[in-house]
């Protein structure tokens, strides 16, 4: 697959007061820590407790609020004793003033009204909220996997007619399986598909390639509803909403351009797709395709893909280009050139926190997105580990997908595994290798009637990432050895064996939390582990780097929840469902798409490079934590202080791109005379790559006037020019200052300005070497207006001599 994963969505309705979710702690003890209960939880003692705390909750409730006018969510009482309820501030602080309530916290950023992203960066509330019509009259392409014209994500409110005409796009619908002609409803304007490079070099499967716009994958479902879905789109899964869905751009009209397939994609195809983009008038392209590597017998810029990009830019369309999820390594980008914005992939504070209890009262925190089945969290059931429960002579191999890792369900007991039993699984060698797949656990535990499984860590290979993933039946991966290894303790001691090593008696118990409620804690943005980092390369063989700052912004891209294909050809687990919880670059990326629409919308005449401009100059480098952005790094808890080259400006800032202040303009003939300036390169391989001379270059490629300046090689003194245009009403008077990066000093001529309205202002930026550093050091020039607009322009150099 050529994809670049990627995804969005949260939130609840409003009434007249603003709804949130509040967890509530009560006086009294829980079931594990009361005097009256056993050590045993599902013990009759222990059960009876645990009842009369649920009709303690339900009690308080129904006697403060008035009924029907909240929503129960979860009642805490195994460690401890309280509620979270879906409720009014009013209500809360009625609940707040009952006597043996102890704690009433709102969940911070538990806004529950639109998707949980827009509210993350900022487009919710306020200006947006006011109007109601984020993205009216632009169009975004998604070069994708396709579309499912059925989600409620994509649906024609004919109530609601779209208001602002998009007569500059003249795109086209076609038709095959699963996609008809009233599938372009007046929201989807557009739907095309290409195919022809994807059936030159595979057999197509009927059944899941369909040569239709139809997405049978979900992935362009995904992108394209993160970017310009609906508002207030229930988010089932499995039953369960886990709220309501948005786009960042809702009003945005979706122009499709279907060029991967569940079995194979091509570059030739995409190319297509962004070459008929690009001429049916599509303001934008969001592209969460790409190649799987980077060009080794060219340079990176000079690929046709880069290249049919860099057309795209002359033709006014602002593309968004996933970074890659090769990362944490450096110089893993799969976006190179400065014609694109380039977007790294950050967290939210939004998590799932599930749990395992087991039955000494002990509790493991763990990732899943199942339900405690269909009991519910005070009773547990019987633990047993794989390994116990195996068939004494069966035939099947003894390798760790049958023994330890639950892939195979005809390789157990059955009568040991007979009643209610959760079975512990281990990530072994094939979970390292890629070959043995959580669907294949749930599978089993469908097969055998088990109540749940857990997934521990294996101390061979280390802790594990994980993901939290819609489980059909009760699941939770325990991805932390330490806790792994205290849940097999707890195992072992409770198991009684005779003198052979064959079990006799089963005493460990266990029970899984609820793991579907989310909660808003701790520090975000985190660029994502997966997220590709620069510094961006010239060219692959040499490892020259660019003086070019990639990627050039980063947006949320983890845990995103968006629209889905219920086919789901790469996603089994995902089967039938029509919404996914998903990671990657792609997810970040149509987040900066429908931003850059919402910019589109109120500066209709801007050109591309203007957007990118306002969204990266406008970015914030801090995170909610006022601290430095920080990323996460090869380890499970690693984190560092993320640099430009890992998180680019920093995180998109809706609001201030708006109305930004100033941009740097870039035209097409600046982005050639860039070419003819790079090193060690052929002006005869940029001909053939662009069909334009290099009858004029820069001095150096640091001179392309980009809202950042990036140095990847400084010796003594170094002159950089830029020019910036004021695209603010007003004229405004701005002053310049420098934070220099380590081993240098920097200044601005002139260090202040006064600029009129659509006029430009030229500068002069002097770097000097004080102190060769030995690798890249950054810092930033800030521009700082009299009308409150404030400029941010990031430098990355390397330092090299005196």
């Amino acid at each position: 697959s050529t994809y670049l994963l990627s995804l969005t969505f949260l939130s609840i309705a409003c009434f007249a007061e603003e709804r949130s979710i509040y967890l509530v702690l009560l006086e009294g003890d829980a079931v594990a820590f009361s005097q009256v209960s056993s050590s045993h939880p599902n013990s009759e003692d222990s059960m009876a407790h645990a009842k009369k705390l649920v009709e303690s909750h339900e009690m308080l409730l129904q006697t403060t609020l008035e009924e029907g006018s909240y929503s129960k969510l979860h009642s805490f009482k195994h460690i401890i004793n309280g509620f979270s309820v879906d409720a009014t501030p009013s209500q809360a602080a009625r609940l707040r003033s009952r006597e043996g309530v102890r704690v009433v916290e709102r969940d911070r950023g538990a806004s529950l009204k639109t998707t949980y992203t827009p509210a993350f960066v900022g487009v919710q509330g306020g200006m947006w909220e006011e109007e109601g019509e984020g993205g009216e009259g632009v169009v975004i392409g998604f070069v994708d996997s396709g579309i499912n014209p059925s989600h409620g994500s994509f649906a024609y409110d004919a109530s609601r007619p779209f208001e602002s005409n998009i007569s500059q796009f003249s795109g086209g619908c076609e038709t095959g399986p699963r996609f008809s002609e009233s599938d372009c409803n007046g929201k989807i304007v557009g739907a095309r598909f290409f195919s022809k490079g994807a059936q030159a070099i595979a057999s197509l499967n009927p059944s899941l390639d369909f040569l239709s716009p139809f997405d049978a994958d979900g992935h362009g479902s995904h992108v394209a509803s993160t970017a310009a879905g609906n508002c207030g789109i229930d988010v089932v899964v499995n039953g369960f909403c886990y709220g309501r869905a948005r786009g960042m751009a809702p009003r945005a009209r979706i122009a499709v351009y279907k060029a991967i397939y569940p079995t194979v994609g091509t570059i030739a195809d995409v190319i297509a797709a962004i070459d008929q983009a690009v001429a049916d008038g599509v303001d934008i392209i969001s592209l969460s395709v790409g190649p799987e590597e980077a060009p080794r017998d060219i340079a990176t810029m000079l690929s046709v893909l880069e290249i049919s990009l860099l057309f795209a830019r002359k033709a006014g369309v602002l593309v968004a280009q996933a970074a890659g999820n090769k990362g944490p390594s450096p110089s893993s980008l799969l976006s190179f050139s400065p014609w694109t914005l380039g977007v790294a992939s950050s967290t939210t504070d939004r998590f799932y926190s599930a749990s395992l209890l087991l039955g000494n009262g002990l509790s493991f925190p763990g990732v899943a997105l199942s339900g405690p089945g269909f009991r519910n969290e005070t009773v547990l059931h019987k633990l047993v580990l794989a390994k116990d429960a195996l068939k004494e002579n069966g035939t099947f191999p003894r390798t760790p997908e049958y023994t330890e890792e639950c892939q195979h369900p005809e390789a157990f007991n059955a009568d040991v595994l007979r009643g209610s039993v959760i079975i512990i699984c281990t990530f072994s060698s094939g979970f390292y290798n890629g070959t043995s797949t959580l669907t294949a656990i749930v599978d089993t535990a469908k097969t055998l009637g088990l109540e749940g499984f857990v997934l521990a860590a294996n101390p061979n290979y280390g802790d594990y990432i994980a993901e939290p993933v819609p489980f059909s039946v009760p699941g939770i991966l325990i991805p932390s050895v330490a806790d792994s290894q205290a849940i097999l303790q707890y195992y072992e001691n409770q198991t009684r064996r005779c003198e052979n090593g064959s079990e006799t008696e089963y005493g460990g118990r266990a029970a899984i939390g609820e793991g579907r409620v989310a909660s808003f804690r701790g520090r975000a943005p985190v660029v994502s582990r997966f997220s590709s980092r620069g510094p961006d390369i010239i060219d692959y063989n040499t490892k020259h780097v660019a003086d070019v700052m990639k990627p050039d912004i980063l947006a949320p891209g983890h845990q995103i929840w968006a629209a889905w294909s219920p086919i789901s050809a790469l996603q089994p687990l995902l089967v039938g469902q029509s919404f996914a919880l998903m990671s990657g670059t792609s997810m970040a990326t149509p987040h900066v798409a429908g931003i850059a629409a919402l910019v589109k919308q109120h500066n209709p005449s801007w050109t591309p490079s203007m957007i990118a401009s306002a969204i990266s100059t406008t970015a914030t480098k801090y995170d909610n934590f006022g601290d430095i952005i920080m990323a996460q790094g090869s380890d499970i808890n690693d984190l560092y202080q993320s640099t430009p080259f890992d998180r680019g400006a920093g995180m998109i800032n809706p609001k201030s791109a708006i109305d930004p202040g100033l941009v740097f303009p870039v035209g097409h003939e600046d982005y050639i005379a860039f070419l003819c300036s790079l090193p060690n390169i052929d002006p005869a391989n940029i001909t053939a790559a662009t069909g334009e001379s290099c009858n004029f270059s820069l001095d150096y490629p640091y001179n392309l006037n980009l809202p950042s300046v990036t140095i990847s090689s400084m010796t003594g003194s170094v002159s950089v020019r830029r020019t910036v245009m004021n695209v603010a009403n007003k004229t405004e008077t701005y002053l310049g200052t420098v934070l220099p990066p380590n081993g240098t000093t920097v200044k601005l001529n002139p260090s202040w300005f006064i600029i009129n309205p659509q006029k430009t202002q030229d500068l002069e930026i002097q770097f000097c070497v004080t102190q060769p550093v030995g690798a890249f050091s950054f810092g930033e020039v800030v521009f700082t207006g009299s009308l409150n607009h404030i400029v941010r322009m990031t430098l990355s150099v390397f330092p090299i001599s005196v």
